[in-house]
Order: structure tokens, then C-alpha cells, then sequence
């Protein structure tokens, strides 16, 4: 199953869900819609995906939240009426036709390469300083041991299991780095595969690092948030 995240994305969003299905012919395709004021919702619905829209904007987190468990009550039915596992692909909905590389990452997870597998964009596009994306990576290593490059990365495979122990995700832009981190402490093996991903980017401008800005003061509420945590136990 594919999660793809998509708020305001009607420009880019038909190319993504075209990629992923490109990519994994067979998935079943959801859109976690974040409150979109444009035509994602009807865009992605045509696209034969599954819409599961919030009629506000809530966060990115709370979005795929809701999308994440309705998929993952879908395929636990049809695990038990037919003994088949599933993989859980999560993805942005700006990959555009990049979409089509989030099949090396599914793939690692079906072979039991990994629980969770990450993608890391082989090359940067826009961004600022890099205070929000250090943090982040100081953040896991804090929590979690882990060295990660893309701790915030929001293309990502996951086990159904895995899948289920990271549920519900952090709220708003702290999604990913909360998932990493609850990953790493339930057991989970994560790894980061580089891809030749695109995406669109917010540059060094204002309305870019007051972007930036919000995701930072996420990222700081999910490392306070985790402080005091234990491991899960499996």
C-alpha cells in the first residue's frame, strides 16, 4: 500500500500517484489529504486513489494518521482472510515522476532487508541553513543511538508491523523525526537507501525559512516529547 501526503499539491500530484503506480503496479494507492484548498482531493481521486481528506488543514502528522490506520485496518482483513503481508510505502505528494524510485525502498523491506527503510535524496534541491535538518539528526542520535543523514525524509517503506508501532505519528512536521526515533526503540531496523528523488523545495526565502521555522519548533516538541520515553517492548 502507497501513503502519499498531499496538501495543496494539485500541480504535482497526478505525476506522483502516475510514478508510484509506474513503480508498484499492484499497490493500492491512498492520499492523505491535509485540508487542500485546490483540486487535490477530485485530482487524486481520478488517479483511482483512495482519498482520505480532512476538511481542515490539521498537520501533516494528524493527515496520514488517519489514512495510515484506515490502510493498515484494510490490509490486516485481507492478512487474515488470505495470509499475505504487506509493505507500506509513505511518500510526498511533490515527487512528481521522481515517484517511480520508491520501489528500491519497498523492495528492501519485502526481501527483510530492513523494518523501515529511508529514502535520502542523492542531491539537494533549495533549502536554507541547515539549523532544522542538524537538529533533527542531533535529535535521533539523542533519543535513539541512531546515525541517520535523512531523519526527516518523508519517503519511506515500512513493515506492517513497524507500521502499526509508530502509530499515531507526531504532530504536524515532527512526523518523521518521531517515527525514526519510535522505530529505533520498538527494535525496528532502519535503513537509509540514496535515491535520485526530487521535490519542491522552499528556498532562502521568507516565506522559506518561516517554513523552516515551523518544522523546527515541531522537531523540538518531538525530542521534549520523547525524553522520558522506554523503549517499546516487541
Amino acid at each position: 500500500m502507497v501513503l502519499v501526503a498531499a496538501c495543496n499539491e494539485a500541480e504535482r500530484i497526478g505525476a506522483t500517484l502516475a510514478a508510484v503506480r509506474e513503480a508498484l503496479p499492484h499497490a493500492h494507492l491512498w492520499v492523505a489529504d491535509d485540508g487542500s484548498r485546490d483540486a487535490t482531493a477530485s485530482i487524486a481521486g481520478h488517479a483511482g486513489a483512495r482519498v482520505v481528506r480532512s476538511e481542515r488543514v490539521i498537520g501533516k502528522g494528524g493527515a496520514v494518521t488517519a489514512a495510515a490506520r484506515a490502510a493498515l485496518q484494510e490490509a490486516s482483513a485481507g492478512a487474515a482472510e488470505h495470509g499475505e503481508t504487506c509493505v507500506f510505502v509513505l511518500c510526498d505528494g511533490d515527487l512528481g515522476e521522481s515517484a517511480r524510485e520508491l520501489g528500491a525502498l519497498a523492495g528492501a523491506v519485502a526481501r527483510g532487508e530492513a523494518d523501515v527503510a529511508v529514502g535520502a535524496f542523492a542531491s539537494r534541491v533549495g533549502g536554507g541553513l541547515g539549523i532544522a535538518l542538524g537538529f533533527a539528526r542531533w535529535a535521533v542520535r539523542r533519543r535513539c543511538g541512531l546515525q541517520a543523514r535523512a531523519p526527516i525524509s518523508g519517503q519511506r517503506a515500512l513493515s506492517a508491523r513497524a507500521l502499526a508501532d509508530v502509530l499515531p505519528f507526531a504532530r504536524g512536521y515532527g512526523m518523521e523525526l518521531g517515527m525514526t526515533i519510535d522505530a529505533v526503540r520498538a527494535g525496528h531496523r532502519v535503513i537509509e537507501l540514496e535515491l535520485e528523488l526530487t521535490h519542491r523545495a522552499s528556498g532562502r526565502t521568507l516565506a522559506g525559512f518561516l517554513h523552516r521555522t515551523r518544522q523546527l519548533l515541531d522537531f523540538v516538541r518531538v525530542y521534549l516529547s520523547r525524553r522520558n520515553l522506554r523503549p517499546r517492548l516487541r
